[in-house]
């Protein structure tokens, strides 16, 4: 009997050692992952934003295939809502601040649990790469949290693993979302032609792009210094194309309201008569220029129809990237003149 005693007597200092033990620990927690993602801030804050992308990448999805989803209508607005329920867990997340393409405050609650902050936080850096930080804290745990963190090995190894995996088929997701084109040849089209203002030049093919990103605000530049009314959008009229010597001659035009008198040796003014063409429009990134551009010439090769000697050969940019940082939803028009 004594025995028994002494074992009770034992279990209860344990408890009551136990107890204090749990009840000393900290009151507050907080727990980060960073991953740097190369994309721009505005597209990586779009894909956490709205809760319908959530279901993509998240991590407690991620666990159990099981899980059911509830969304509210307005998923990418303050107050929206994102739940999730899996036999008796239960979690939901709740938008409740946001800076557009800076940071985004949720409140996120799982079962029974205190509610916890949830933060995130996009830095963009000049490359276009994008280090987003989240981060989950609270300053009120109740005993029972204290208690569950301690069996569990502390909120750090509890919420980080989750947090890493999250951010990692975050960027992939977000990477993947940036990849996303389509070419479609429209066919004839009639092109209307126009006055323009240009500034030539040549580079390799392999560089156009580059050359394209350097010349073009100067254009631009030249057409707002001089009050130059905008008659659409910018493109380039090529010239010359040198497969076997890796070069191309192209301008770079801005089109007019009206014929400009320039002022300036290196910034002309021209006029493109309308003409007849095969169009094609490219929505994604200009890495998928050449494809579009072989997809309009095999069009015309098809259909035995014969592009006009020295005509006009236009690629359009109706996007402006910095407006539109995600180049899947770029969209480029391809105009080669026939007969």
């Amino acid at each position: 009997m004594k025995t028994f005693k002494y074992i009770l007597f034992f279990l209860l200092i344990l408890i009551i050692g136990a107890s204090i033990y749990i009840a000393v620990q900290p009151n507050d927690f907080n727990v980060t992952r960073t991953r740097t993602v190369a994309a721009p801030a505005q597209v990586v804050y779009n894909r956490v934003i709205d809760f319908k992308n959530w279901e993509s990448w998240s991590p407690w999805i991620d666990k159990d295939s099981e899980t059911k989803i509830e969304l509210v209508d307005s998923t990418s607005n303050l107050n929206g809502t994102y739940s999730w329920t899996n036999g008796e867990s239960m979690g939901l997340i709740k938008t409740i601040n946001r800076v557009p393409y800076q940071t985004i405050e949720q409140e996120f609650q799982y079962n029974k649990f205190e509610v916890a902050k949830m933060q995130w936080e996009f830095i963009q850096n000049d490359t276009n790469e994008t280090e987003v930080s989240w981060t989950m804290s609270s300053e009120n745990l109740s005993f029972y949290e204290k208690g569950y963190a301690l069996l569990n090995g502390g909120h750090d190894k509890m919420i980080g693993p989750d947090f890493e995996r999250g951010l990692e088929k975050l960027t992939s997701e977000v990477l993947a979302s940036m990849e996303v084109y389509s070419v479609k040849v429209d066919g004839i089209a009639q092109h209307g032609g126009g006055f323009y203002i240009y500034s030539s030049t040549s580079s390799k093919i392999s560089d156009i792009q580059t050359t394209i990103q350097k010349l073009m605000p100067k254009v631009k530049s030249y057409a707002l210094k001089n009050n130059i009314a905008m008659a659409g959008a910018p493109f380039i009229l090529y010239h010359n194309w040198d497969e076997a010597n890796n070069a191309v001659m192209f301008s770079i035009c801005i089109p007019t309201t009206t014929q400009i008198a320039t002022t300036q040796s290196d910034i002309l003014a021209g006029q493109l008569e309308p003409f007849k063409a095969i169009k094609t429009t490219l929505k994604g990134n200009y890495s998928n220029l050449k494809e579009a551009w072989d997809a309009t010439n095999n069009y015309i090769s098809q259909y035995n129809m014969e592009a006009t000697e020295m005509g006009p050969m236009l690629e359009v940019y109706l996007t402006e990237p910095s407006l539109q940082p995600n180049p899947a939803n770029w969209i480029t028009e391809i105009f080669i003149a026939i007969n």
